[in-house]
């Protein structure tokens, strides 16, 4: 299931068909301690600071994307229970665990030494306190240095920072690369479809900076409601704007492509549509904020490198 706004400060996205969790912005966390593995360590995280007396053994991930990141930075072996929507890797230990709307008790159950959430859930930070189990909130990142950070964090977090540097490293190496290559969109304009509502993302948005790498021209900021991140747009809006390239994030939850698209009113014609520059992305890379953002980019480069420029721009 998608939510309009997994890389919104304030909306978890997921998959198709939902609305969303909303939840205040909060700044990301920073660490109080430098070296790799010491404990206790002290994170100030979204809420509040947080002190971990030793290094997990039994963490418990209530978010994938900080599934995918326990994994990627080596805490997989300490990693004992991930939420239904971890679907990534499938190695990870999926349960029925909720993120959205969590059971204290069924967490309690897994005897968790850390439980990292992204959505804000006072319940869970207070009654997990009650039995002395730390909780780090890590919010969706708004823009890629809060991923970075993120990442660190959870490295500090779980005795593997020297790995989770590591991770971030080959991150932003990655990201510059492709910004430095990045074929320019030159007046190139698009379309991200979060879901068939249909939500967009407006270019402040964390899923926004990733497309401007490449130039595009992104319709929804142009939306009425844009103020927020994530506008639902009208058919009619689209239609109106025609991009020439639009980016579907509701393939695998809700099934669609250029031919379902084409059957929506007033959309047969779009540029996009009749120049075949509907471009699939698969819903949980293109919803998370995690080690998997490269290959968002790398999609992205690619379709604008297949387009090339708009004709009439150099």
């Amino acid at each position: 299931m998608a939510f309009a706004g997994a890389l919104l400060g304030t909306l978890v996205l997921t998959g198709c068909g939902q609305a969303g969790t909303t939840a205040s912005p909060a700044p990301a966390p920073t660490a109080t301690t430098a070296s790799a593995g010491d404990f206790p360590v002290t994170v100030e995280a979204a809420n509040g600071k947080v002190t971990i007396a030793k290094r997990p053994q039994r963490i418990v991930s209530l978010s994938a994307t900080h599934t995918e990141t326990l994994f990627a930075i080596g805490a997989g072996p300490q990693v004992v229970a991930v939420d239904e929507q971890s679907n990534h890797p499938p190695e990870a230990p999926k349960t029925d665990l909720s993120g959205f709307k969590p059971n204290v008790e069924a967490i309690v159950a897994q005897k968790p030494d850390l439980v990292i959430v992204s959505d804000d859930i006072d319940k869970i930070v207070t009654e997990l306190g009650k039995v002395n189990v730390p909780v780090l909130h890590q919010p969706s990142a708004t823009k890629l240095d809060d991923a970075y950070e993120e990442i660190a964090e959870l490295g500090a977090a779980t005795g593997n920072k020297a790995r989770a540097d590591e991770v971030v490293a080959g991150m932003k190496s990655a990201m510059e690369e492709l910004a430095a290559k990045a074929p320019k969109g030159g007046e190139l304009t698009y379309y991200h479809e979060l879901d068939t509502t249909p939500y967009a993302a407006t270019s402040q948005t964390f899923i926004g900076q990733i497309y401007a790498m490449f130039g595009l021209t992104n319709i929804a900021d142009k939306a009425p409601d844009a103020a927020g991140g994530y506008p639902k747009l009208s058919a009619e809006f689209v239609a109106q704007a025609d991009p020439d390239l639009i980016f579907l994030a509701d393939v695998k939850c809700c099934q669609q492509s250029k031919d379902t698209l084409a059957k929506r009113p007033g959309w047969q014609g779009l540029s996009a549509i009749k120049n075949d520059r509907v471009i699939q992305l698969d819903d949980d890379i293109a919803s998370r904020w995690g080690p998997r953002v490269v290959e968002l980019a790398e999609t992205i480069g690619a379709a604008v490198a297949e387009a090339g420029p708009k004709a009439g721009t150099s």
